[in-house]
Formats: structure tokens, C-alpha cells, sequence
């Protein structure tokens, strides 16, 4: 028999993954919420193993950084009901081995879906980082074609603007009376104006 796939929004995991000491990582809450189960009782079963969870798998949070996300969503303060510690956040190998903790169906699925989401985060990450040094490459060949391109517009500025007389070393008496030009005749004896 498959497993029944639950309804749970990819956007809902995105918006639950935070990057904190440079780790994408989910909160405990978060993940509890995901799985079914309160904080405490997902605490306790990772208290419980605490063997399958070294420091690049879970760690909990300094006062800072939880203020920091504190601040972000409309959480109670101490004292007043709501966490009474820090909390812990698994990266993606900790929330992998939560669902071995937590052995239940719901766990499995959970889990399945979180996963699909990080891989799709690392896709988009390495597709970004494609695109910026694809970039970087462009910006580094055309780097020197300002310049030439510049060039090609003076020149271009220049045949547009018409000869200064005082400059010519010929001068050109039918654009002073605004005569036509007169006709050039090339014959074996070289150019004679007509």
C-alpha cells in the first residue's frame, strides 16, 4: 500500500527554513507543529538521543539570535506563558534524523516533504550561483568594450559634425554662397573641376 502523501504547502516549509550561523536550519517549533507533536514532546525525544544529534546536526540558539527571530514573528515573552529556554534548531541531516525519533508514519512523510523542499532550495542556490558567475564572466569580456565602444561614437561624432572652414586647407567657396559643387571630371591628368 503507498503512503498517503500529506497536504502540507511547500511554501509553509520555505517560510520555516532560516539561515542562522550560516546553516539552513528549521525551528523546533516549527518542526513540532509539522509533525504533529508539542515542543516538549519533540524535545524530549531528541534529549532522549541525544547521541544522533552532534552539533552539525541540532543546536540550540543564543539569547541574541532568538530575539532576533523573536522580534521577526509576535511570539510571548518569558514570563508570560510561551518558551521558557532557547530554542534548538536542526539542520537538514538533524530533521532527517528526527523522524527516526519520533517513529511515526506522520514523521516519514513529514520528513519526505522537508527534504524535497532543501533539495529544491540547493537547486535554486546552484542555479544562482550559475546565473552570478555567468554574469561575472559577461561583465569581464565586455569590460574593455566600453571603451572601444566610446571610440566608435566619437568617430561617428566627428564625420556627423561639418568641417570648420577656418580649418580646411582648401577652401570651399561654394559652401560659403551655398552653391552646389561644382562636377569632378577624372581624366588621365588627375581630378579637374568642371
Amino acid at each position: 500500500m503507498a503512503a498517503k502523501q500529506l497536504p502540507i504547502p511547500v511554501e509553509r516549509i520555505e517560510k520555516a527554513i532560516f539561515l542562522i550561523r550560516g546553516h539552513k536550519v528549521m525551528l523546533d517549533a516549527d518542526l513540532a507543529e509539522l509533525y504533529g507533536v508539542t515542543t516538549k514532546r519533540l524535545n524530549e525525544q531528541v534529549r532522549r538521543n541525544l547521541s544522533r544529534f552532534p552539533a552539525d546536526f541540532m543546536f540550540q540558539l543564543d539569547a541574541q539570535e532568538a530575539s532576533a527571530l523573536r522580534s521577526q514573528f509576535a511570539t510571548s515573552k518569558k514570563g508570560r506563558g510561551g518558551r521558557r529556554y532557547l530554542p534548538y534548531v536542526f539542520t537538514e541531516q538533524g530533521v532527517a534524523m528526527l523522524s527516526s525519533v519520533l517513529n511515526s508514519e506522520r514523521a516519514v512523510q513529514v520528513n519526505i516533504a522537508i527534504m524535497r523542499v532543501f533539495v529544491r532550495l540547493r537547486e535554486m542556490m546552484a542555479t544562482h550561483k550559475e546565473l552570478a558567475f555567468k554574469l561575472v564572466e559577461l561583465e569581464e569580456r565586455l569590460e574593455g568594450h566600453d571603451e572601444q565602444i566610446q571610440n566608435i561614437f566619437e568617430a561617428i561624432r566627428q564625420l556627423m559634425t561639418p568641417p570648420d572652414p577656418a580649418r580646411c586647407l582648401f577652401p570651399l567657396p561654394w559652401r560659403e554662397r551655398q552653391e552646389p559643387a561644382p562636377d569632378v571630371i577624372r581624366g588621365e591628368g588627375g581630378v579637374m573641376l568642371h
